[in-house]
């Protein structure tokens, strides 16, 4: 593996379900993405008829750049994430966009046995 790596999100792996945008990309081992989702998006109604689990049952690291978002996870803890929060979201929540504007974020994984709140076995 080269000690730089360069990759543009517009060269990325593209998904545009209803009201969203998303690009993913590899760099090593580290996956990332760059999602933009309009006002009135939500998973509940915008995902889950594609997946067709009761909730989002992917666990979410990254950074919002823009916009603002409510998400309820299934256990009934919720909160609010906007411009400038970074954030860890466990399997099994719903979210939803507050705000007016689009919302933006950027998101991490990892194929690594430690990266952040995963421990693969």
């Amino acid at each position: 593996m080269s000690n730089v790596m360069k990759k543009s999100f517009e060269e990325g792996e593209i998904k545009t379900p209803d009201k969203a945008h998303s690009s993913t990309i590899k760099l090593g081992n580290v996956t990332m993405s760059k999602t933009t989702l309009q006002p009135g998006w939500s998973w509940s109604s915008c995902i889950k008829p594609i997946v067709g689990t009761e909730s989002c049952q992917a666990g979410h690291v990254g950074v919002v750049i823009k916009g603002e978002m409510k998400v309820k996870h299934d256990d009934g803890t919720e909160d609010n994430f906007k411009a400038g929060d970074a954030y860890y979201l466990a399997p099994g929540h719903d979210g939803w966009i507050i705000s007016d504007d689009e919302f933006v974020s950027y998101e991490f994984s990892s194929d690594q046995k430690d990266f952040g709140p995963w421990k693969k076995s």
